[in-house]
């Protein structure tokens, strides 16, 4: 069994990282056309498919708040759960996951209680109008009964690819995906529940991989459990765990707020085809930093467990793998949109003007591709090593401290004001990576000296 638990520390690294990040990235695919799946359904309801569709859109933001809660809980709690392993210290370790899925409940059901409360002012907040409210608040108020599901797949699931059993992770988010293909048509249509229906498969769904992800981590296969002794709150466990995951919790709910920004800049700059563009380009960067993601969160286990492990070399090597696929990536893909850009539109439009329009505005968005790989590696591995403040800080200063202040800036400055907007996210994101590069420079090296230091 331990070398079983081992072969994080001694497999040869880019095997590793190959058989690890290949399940991820597609977790992650997966995962995104889980999320499309019911926007197509309901989308082709009769009569009324477009309001239903816009009003089921204007949830999203809220969804996305309630994933950063699970990012909190479990970006932070499994990868130190994963240094724990490596320093063979699987009691701490086994502590760190009760805590977390106590931790996961709880917030669950906090969350559920908040938006059963408020869901019609936060709906309207975030841009329903009385045409589309009644459909927003039919699909949330669904929807919100089934958070501890959403939670604890999202949040618990990450413990179990921590561990490095990448495969099972991937089959975890697998199985809501075919269930939720499967109900959807049978309750929208079938039962004529309309987005009742959608969000009733969605919350079956996810309550199905829920209790295969806890099934997993309860049983004989998994090196950490759920044991009923470590299912009591300590501060001392939670806290580093808590800090750690608030640059994920960050990245995830600022996002709500930045849709919020570049909308109302870009519709008083530019009218709806500029908002209609602006949807285009936030889903064409969403699908394609799937892979990225999906190479991170491969390269997670190594890192954390080789770190508690006390093994710089293989930390090391790790890192500058993963920074070299990572770049490889973004720079094929920055090439790519920078040639086609109206091919890339033309998946999401058919509309000749907003094609025209996207076309235009695509290869100035997505500029920052060139050199995001670096952000992403680097901003995993502080993750990885739990360096807790390092990681919140880039996060921050990416979206707070350059993104939002240059939505609104960049169009004072420029004569086209609608291309100025746009400008803001390559302006944020250039140099956001040369700030989080120096800085990760200067912390991985002390990261590797102290770890050298210990291990002599």
């Amino acid at each position: 069994m331990d070398d079983k638990k081992g072969f994080l520390g001694t497999e040869p690294v880019g095997g590793l990282l190959f058989r690890l990040a290949l399940p991820a990235i597609a977790a992650q695919i997966i995962n995104l056309l889980y999320n499309l799946v019911d926007r197509v359904y309901i989308g082709h309801m009769p009569g009324d498919g477009a309001l239903a569709l816009t009003g089921v859109g204007v949830c999203l933001p809220v969804i996305m708040i309630v994933s950063a809660f699970a990012a909190l809980v479990s970006m932070g709690g499994a990868p130190r759960a994963s240094i724990f392993m490596g320093k063979k210290d699987n009691d701490t370790a086994e502590r760190i996951l009760g805590n977390c899925f106590l931790l996961q409940v709880l917030l669950s059901l906090a969350l559920s209680v908040v938006l059963l409360a408020f869901k019609r002012p936060l709906l309207l907040a975030f841009g329903a109008s009385e045409n589309t409210i009644g459909y927003a608040v039919s699909y949330l108020g669904i929807y919100a009964v089934g958070t501890i599901f959403v939670q604890l797949t999202l949040g618990m699931n990450a413990f179990i690819t921590a561990q490095g059993f990448a495969k099972t992770g991937m089959l975890s988010v697998l199985i809501g995906a075919v269930c939720n293909i499967v109900l959807d048509p049978v309750f929208i249509f079938g039962f004529g529940m309309g987005v009742r229906g959608a969000a009733l498969a969605t919350v079956i769904s996810q309550a199905v991989s829920a209790v295969w992800v806890i099934a997993f981590l309860l049983g004989k296969k998994s090196f950490l459990r759920i044991r009923r002794r470590n299912l009591r709150l300590n501060g001392k466990i939670l806290m580093p765990c808590v800090a750690l995951g608030l640059s994920p919790f960050v990245m995830q709910a600022s996002e709500s707020v930045i849709t919020v920004c570049f909308n109302s800049s870009l519709l008083k700059y530019g009218g709806d085809i500029a908002v209609g563009a602006m949807t285009i380009l936030s889903s064409v960067m969403q699908f394609s930093m799937l892979p990225l993601q999906g190479l991170a969160q491969g390269a997670q286990p190594i890192s954390s467990y080789n770190y508690g492990a006390g093994n710089p070399a293989r930390v090391k090597r790790t890192f500058f793998l993963l920074l070299g696929c990572s770049l490889t990536y973004s720079v094929l893909l920055w090439l790519a949109i920078q040639l086609a850009p109206e091919l890339f539109a033309r998946i999401f439009t058919p509309d000749a003007e907003l094609i025209a329009f996207t076309g235009k505005v695509l290869p100035v968005y997505a500029a920052g591709l060139l050199i995001m790989g670096a952000q992403i590696a680097c901003q995993m591995t502080f993750i990885s090593l739990g360096k807790a403040a390092e990681s919140i800080v880039v996060a921050v200063v990416r979206k707070f401290v350059l993104l939002i202040p240059l939505i609104y800036l960049l169009p004072r400055l420029m004569a086209d004001q609608t291309m100025a907007v746009y400008t803001a996210e390559p302006a944020a994101d250039f140099t956001a990576v040369l700030f989080t590069v120096a800085l990760f420079t200067v912390q991985f090296r002390k990261a590797l000296k102290k770890m050298g230091e210990r291990k002599g």
